[in-house]
């Protein structure tokens, strides 16, 4: 959001049905020990419980742990409702069990980046640091 003070602000969401939040956990772990403010919303959420979150929370990115294969669905439906709420400023990214062959359109409709398994901890960090609240002019 900006050039806010502080540090970044990441919710990290499990949308949905998916009971496996561990690569969530570590990922919010990671973000956490770079420096990073992390709000956790746990397992099973909506996404109007995610983007209410966000939104509450004053976020500046929120990242989605989806193993449960509704990828396309769950991404469309965060990144419309910050659409209609006007906090577009949100960053959306994510990771999990995603074929190679979604990554593109989840692009297209306003994903910044996915990560797919094998993707470290740091890349993941680095990608962040680097794409969220960029400065203006930047």
């Amino acid at each position: 959001m900006g050039v806010a003070a502080g540090p970044i602000r990441v919710v990290v969401a499990k949308p949905g049905l998916d009971g496996h939040d561990r690569g969530a956990k570590v990922i919010a772990r990671a973000l956490r020990d770079a420096g990073m403010e992390v709000i956790y919303t746990g397992l099973h959420q909506t996404p109007e419980q995610i983007v209410d979150t966000a939104i509450q929370e004053d976020a500046d990115a929120i990242g989605l742990s989806i193993l449960s294969g509704a990828h396309n669905t769950l991404f469309a439906a965060v990144i419309d409702l910050l659409k209609e709420r006007e906090a577009e400023d949100i960053l959306v990214f994510g990771g999990g069990i995603i074929p190679e062959d979604d990554i593109s359109p989840l692009k297209e409709k306003g994903v910044a980046e996915i990560f797919t398994p094998g993707a470290t901890t740091q890349s993941i960090v680095d990608w962040v640091r680097a794409n969220v609240r960029q400065p203006a002019g930047a």
